[in-house]
């Protein structure tokens, strides 16, 4: 493992500029057996989160935003990617004084009382005070672990953005149902970016005791709306790295500045027998890179092999795509993957090139207004093993 742990910190560096991407620039040197002498040993912890006979994810929505213009336009004209995202005067949190003078104190005001039953009403109110509230959408997925004595457990990761539109899709998908009877036993927060976070009234709506995972580095805005949203369970702060939920299923908390004033992010990991790592991400603002290697650093795994990716990779979010973003596609073809679904913020432009690099992308149907068949989406599932 050694020497496949060495190739792929190399290309870890060489996506993130400590390498240089192009092949001419690099000269054959870089690709030649005399590189490795100057590769550090990597020490691998090998944690033991136990195993599980088999994992499915459906998703939910993975459309966060309609058009990716009118999101790019609303960021710019607000001041930018660094602004507090409760200051873009977004739904739900608008207070009717335009775009880039929105506060979560005075749009949780107008429609508190509301939450989390009354959400049409709340959303009425939402949209004559937010800017482009119908551009508004969300990401969530349901994910069944099925443990190796047949017992099947369920998890929401993320509650997506717009109330009307995640409550259409949990009723399409019939999430409120396996809510209302306690089926999903835990609520999973990626991050607290607004197409992630913002519309868990709709989880609280049909099960405000659910037990609430969120990620360590949420601001005091993130946590008063958990509150403020109906809320009445446990909430529990996952911690910076490694944390084990059941046999087999564990997340790694990690520690990141994120676009938006937004910090940390969640995501999975889950041991499948007979099969190898399946990694399970929100947004992966980690990088595809880093989740890769925090699994080869910390976790023990079948067959110390790589199965299957799902989620939103992070490579060209808006369908920009730029010539560094190559060195991504083609490092990943390093990992082994068996099974890739990607979706949201990968971009379409990046699972197309993808599909083109002749990876094992599971595409989708392109219903409920998801945009491509090369993304898994929109009421699409996967399963692994």
């Amino acid at each position: 493992m050694t020497n496949t742990t060495n190739r792929r910190s190399f290309l870890k560096g060489a996506t993130t500029g400590v390498g240089v991407g192009l092949v001419g620039a690099m000269g054959l040197y870089s690709y030649s057996s005399a590189r490795k002498s100057h590769f550090p040993n990597v020490e691998r912890k090998m944690a033991d989160i136990g195993v599980c006979k088999s994992v499915k994810v459906v998703n939910v929505s993975e459309t966060s935003w309609f058009e990716n213009a009118t999101l790019m336009g609303d960021i710019k004209g607000a001041g930018g990617l660094l602004v507090n995202q409760y200051d873009y005067n977004w739904p739900p949190f608008g207070n009717g004084k335009g775009l880039g003078k929105g506060s979560y104190k005075d749009g949780i005001a107008q429609i508190k009382h509301l939450l989390p039953n009354r959400l049409e009403e709340a959303w009425e109110i939402i949209t004559k005070n937010s800017v482009h509230p119908e551009n508004a959408g969300g990401f969530a997925a349901v994910i069944e672990v099925e443990e190796m004595d047949g017992r099947k457990r369920k998890f929401l990761l993320d509650s997506g953005w717009s109330y009307k539109w995640m409550d259409e899709c949990f009723k399409r998908e019939g999430i409120d149902k396996m809510l209302q009877n306690k089926e999903i036993e835990a609520l999973l927060i990626s991050h607290e970016h607004f197409d992630h976070y913002w519309g868990i009234p709709v989880t609280f709506k049909y099960n405000p005791e659910i037990t609430v995972y969120i990620p360590e580095g949420f601001y005091p805005e993130g946590l008063q709306y958990i509150k403020d949203a109906g809320h009445k369970g446990k909430v529990i702060t996952v911690k910076n790295g490694l944390h084990k939920y059941i046999p087999g299923m564990a997340s790694y908390v990690f520690p990141i500045p994120i676009i938006c004033r937004v910090y940390g992010e969640q995501s999975l990991y889950f041991n499948v027998a007979g099969k190898g790592l399946v990694s399970v991400t929100g947004c992966c603002h980690q990088g595809i890179i880093q989740f890769a290697e925090t699994a080869i650093r910390e976790i023990k795994y079948e067959k110390d092999k790589f199965h299957g990716i799902y989620g939103g990779l992070h490579i060209s979010p808006f369908d920009d795509w730029d010539p560094k973003y190559d060195d991504l596609v083609f490092s990943l073809r390093d990992y082994g993957f068996e099974k890739i679904g990607c979706n949201h913020c990968t971009g379409v432009i990046c699972a197309k090139k993808f599909i083109a690099a002749g990876y094992p992308v599971i595409q989708g149907t392109a219903r409920h207004r998801s945009k491509d068949v090369a993304y898994l989406g929109n009421g699409d599932t996967i399963a692994f093993a």
